[in-house]
């Protein structure tokens, strides 16, 4: 689904470079230029379809932020943009449930927004879990959690905590308040990051303020000591809250980004010869009456690189993945180098594999590559085994042993086990 924004700026020049940033971040832009004019757009409208309002604090009759309320009023995040600096200002946009707001003499407004409507969009696919043992303070913040299109997720106590978030793996991060009826929040860090590692679930402690500080600084030592990523001191301001919560999603994403990366493919995406061994190995480890693993090769692919060029050669490799995706989804698969691909089928007996891939050698035989009005076709080679010999590297080489036979008797063809 393809999200619209609602854009409400009187100001010619600003309006024209903000269409064209919500535009680059693949999103509909709905302008209007009053307060007036939006009314009479959403009168036709379903907010649904909107990922969120951007809206200037100044309007022609609007002139004090009515625009905000309005938008409010249509359960939208809103994000502010504003040419004053005062502070009473300031104060005013973040009295009302606001996303966040950004000054126009800002340079880096643009660059921000962008990010921020990014973030909005991802949003709406992760989980945050909110445990404090008053209701009060949890509805503060799922309501400032909600401003950014968060999954909320809630609980009185740790009570049964870790049950919890495995049952429900979207949450990517936990705001736990340490007096808790049920015993201190830093020993439900503890007993979670037995089971939940950094890399898959961020933390943030919270505790009241008291004594100066003092006792909240021994908190916030032990929530770090426990396994939290961050600490939370209440009361928080807006700002911060949002800062702290975001840094810690965009923590694991990076870390999700930096394995998939160290785990793919860089042309085909599919998992490359190292993470599919790491793969491969996990399932030997276990018992099993029968797993195949099969060995491709594209047939004269140098042919394809030395005839249209290698734009062309890449093409095909992609859409040969693809291919593979589609027809063996499931399994483990994976691009060795080159030309070479491999498939690995737990729990599937030789004879159970060999129709499923002399299939797929068919569909690649049909399909046409086509960049630029060129059009090439493929076949591949497939060697098949059920061999094992305890290590993933026995089975590959009875494979690429059926691969060479395959290539001998003429290619396009699967050869599996005699």
């Amino acid at each position: 689904m393809k999200y619209k924004v609602l854009l409400i700026e009187h100001d010619a020049p600003s309006l024209r470079v903000l269409k064209r940033v919500i535009g680059k971040a693949n999103l509909d832009v709905i302008s209007a230029t009053t307060l007036s004019q939006a009314k009479a757009i959403f009168s036709n409208s379903s907010p649904e379809t909107y990922l969120c309002a951007v809206v200037d604090y100044n309007l022609p009759d609007a002139p004090h932020g009515e625009a905000i309320d309005f938008a409010i009023s249509y359960f939208m995040p809103v994000v502010v943009i504003t040419s004053s600096t005062e502070a009473d200002v300031r104060d005013n946009i973040l009295s009302k449930a606001v996303v966040d707001y950004i000054p126009k003499k800002n340079a880096q407004i643009y660059e921000y927004l962008s990010r921020l409507l990014s973030r909005l969009e991802k949003n709406k696919n992760i989980g945050v879990l909110v445990i404090d043992s008053q209701r009060k303070r949890r509805n503060t913040m799922t309501a400032l959690l909600k401003r950014h299109n968060f999954i909320i997720h809630e609980l009185p106590s740790s009570d049964d905590l870790v049950n919890y978030l495995s049952q429900h793996s979207n949450i990517k991060l936990m705001i736990i308040d340490n007096e808790l009826k049920n015993g201190p929040g830093v020993d439900a860090v503890a007993e979670t990051r037995k089971h939940f590692h950094k890399d898959t679930l961020s933390i943030i402690g919270s505790s009241e303020f008291s004594n100066g500080g003092l006792s909240s600084s021994r908190v916030l030592g032990n929530f770090l000591k426990s396994g939290a990523d961050d600490y939370l001191a209440k009361p928080y301001c807006h700002e911060e809250f949002f800062v702290r919560v975001i840094r810690n999603i965009e923590y694991l994403e990076q870390i999700e980004l930096i394995r998939k990366t160290a785990n793919a493919d860089y042309l085909t995406g599919l998992p490359n010869r190292r993470h599919f061994f790491a793969q491969v190995g996990e399932f030997l480890k276990r018992e099993s009456e029968h797993k195949t693993l099969a060995l491709m090769d594209l047939d004269f692919f140098k042919s394809v690189n030395d005839t249209y060029g290698h734009d062309h050669g890449d093409l095909v490799l992609k859409e040969f993945s693809k291919l593979l995706v589609k027809h063996f989804n499931g399994y483990c698969i994976s691009r060795f180098g080159g030309e070479e691909f491999c498939v690995f089928m737990p729990n599937t007996s030789l004879k159970q594999a060999m129709p499923i891939l002399d299939n797929f050698r068919i569909a690649v035989s049909q399909k046409r590559f086509v960049k630029k009005g060129v059009s090439v076709s493929c076949t591949v080679s497939i060697g098949v085994t059920s061999k094992f010999k305890r290590k993933v590297e026995s089975m590959l080489g009875f494979a690429d042993e059926n691969l060479y036979k395959a290539k001998d008797r003429g290619r396009d063809c699967t050869v599996g086990d005699e």
